[in-house]
C-alpha cells in the first residue's frame, strides 16, 4: 500500500526544536503525547501554516514542501481540510451557508447536491440546516465544521483535538461520526491528541511524539502494547488494545462474549451485531497475574500467556509487564514486590486475569 502521508522535517520554534519523521499507510493516523511535544506544530507544517526549515513532506503522493528542491506548495493549493479545537463557525451564517462555504473551495466538478446530501447523512445533520451556530451544542458544532472542511473535497483531513472542548457526554455523541468518516469516506485523516481513550477507539495508525521527536510508528495496538510507550500514555491510562469478532451475546447477564487470538473474552454487553469486528482497551492496572490457572475466582477471562518483556521501575514500585497471548499483546502493571516475590521473568507462562466489568465494547 502506498503511504498516505510522509513527513521528514526539522524545525525550529523559539527554544523548541522539532525533528520528526514518519510515514503512514493508515485510514486514521494519530499524532499522540503530551501538550507541547510538537503534535500541532507538525500538522501545521503539513497545512502550510508553518514553513519547516528544512524537510520534505509528501500527501496522497503529491510533493507539498521539499525544501531541497525549492517546493513549498500554498495553503490554498494543497487541498487540506483542517477542523480546529474550537468549530470556528461563521455565526452571522446558517449552518446551510457555513457548509456550502466550504464547498466553495471545492474543484468545481466536485460540487454535486448527492456531495452535500452524503455529507449530511454522514454526519447527522440535515435537521440542523437552518440554524445558527448559537442554537447549536458543541458537539453539533463539531459535525458542522467536519462537513465543512469535507465539502471542500479534501486530499486530506487534519483534525487538531477536535474533541478537546466537549464534556464526555458530547465527546461520546461525536466518537461514532468520526468513525464513520474514517471508514466510509476515503479521506485519510491525521487526528491529533493527547486522550488514549480516543487514540485507542480511532486510530489504525499511531504516531508518538515527546519533546519534538517521532519515538513510535505503526499499527495502534502494536504501539500501544509498548513498555516504552506505556509511560507516554501515563500510569493510569497505559494499557492495551484487543479486536475481536462478536461470537454471541448473553442477554440475561449483560454480557458479549469476543472471538480473540487470545481466546474467548467475556465484555461488558456491546451493541455491535454478531460477526462484526470490535476493537477494546484493557488498562495495564485491571490485569491480574498468576501463575497457576486460578479456580474459584469471580472473574471471567483467564488468558494463557508468557511474558515477553518486563519495563523498568517506576517511582512508586509499579512495573509493566508486556504479555503475549495468543499473539495478542497484553500490558500489566505489578508491584514490583508482585514481580519478585512471584519469580516473573521474561518467557515464564502466566494467566492474565480480567475482570468483564472492567472491560467496555463500543
Amino acid at each position: 500500500m502506498s503511504p498516505v502521508i510522509e513527513i521528514a522535517v526539522q524545525h525550529r520554534l523559539g527554544q523548541f526544536e522539532l525533528d520528526a519523521a514518519f510515514t503512514s499507510t493508515g485510514r486514521l493516523t494519530a499524532l499522540f503525547g503530551r501538550s507541547g511535544a510538537g503534535k500541532t506544530s507538525l500538522v501545521n507544517i503539513v497545512s502550510g501554516l508553518i514553513a519547516p526549515t528544512q524537510g520534505r513532506v509528501v500527501v496522497d503522493g503529491k510533493v507539498l514542501v521539499d525544501t531541497q528542491a525549492g517546493i513549498f506548495v500554498p495553503v490554498h493549493e494543497r487541498r487540506i481540510g483542517y477542523v480546529f479545537q474550537e468549530a470556528r463557525l461563521f455565526p452571522h451564517l446558517s449552518v446551510r451557508r457555513n457548509l456550502l462555504f466550504g464547498r466553495w473551495f471545492s474543484p468545481r466538478d466536485a460540487r454535486t447536491i448527492s456531495n452535500l446530501e452524503g455529507v449530511l447523512d454522514l454526519l447527522g445533520i440535515a435537521h440542523l440546516l437552518e440554524r445558527r451556530p448559537g442554537a447549536l451544542s458543541g458537539g453539533e458544532k463539531q459535525r458542522v465544521a467536519i462537513g465543512r472542511a469535507l465539502l471542500a473535497n479534501p486530499r486530506l483531513l487534519l483534525m487538531d483535538e477536535p474533541l478537546a472542548s466537549l464534556d464526555e457526554a458530547r465527546k461520546a455523541e461525536i466518537l461514532p461520526y468520526i468513525e464513520r468518516l474514517r471508514d466510509e469516506t476515503g479521506v485519510p485523516i491525521v487526528y491529533v491528541s493527547h486522550s488514549v481513550t480516543e487514540v485507542a477507539r480511532l486510530a489504525t495508525t499511531l504516531v508518538t511524539v515527546d519533546q519534538g521527536r517521532v519515538t513510535a510508528c505503526g499499527p495502534t495496538a502494536e504501539v500501544m502494547s509498548r513498555l516504552d510507550v506505556a509511560g507516554l500514555s501515563g500510569a493510569a491510562e497505559a494499557g492495551s488494545i484487543i479486536e475481536g469478532r462478536v461470537a454471541g451475546h448473553d442477554e440475561a447477564y449483560g454480557l458479549t462474549t469476543l472471538a480473540t487470538r487470545a481466546g474467548l473474552l467475556h465484555v461488558a454487553r456491546s451493541m455491535m451485531p454478531i460477526g462484526a469486528t470490535v476493537r477494546v482497551r484493557i488498562l495495564a492496572s485491571d490485569v491480574l497475574i498468576s501463575l497457576t490457572s486460578p479456580v474459584g475466582v469471580s472473574a471471567l477471562n483467564i488468558l494463557p500467556g508468557t511474558i515477553a518483556g518486563i519495563g523498568a521501575r517506576r517511582p512508586g514500585g509499579a512495573v509493566e509487564l508486556l504479555i503475549d497471548c495468543g499473539g495478542e499483546s497484553l500490558l500489566a502493571r505489578l508491584t514490583a514486590k508482585s514481580v519478585d516475590t512471584l519469580g516473573l521473568a521474561k518467557g515464564v507462562t502466566v494467566h492474565a486475569v480480567i475482570k468483564s466489568v472492567s472491560i467496555d465494547a463500543p
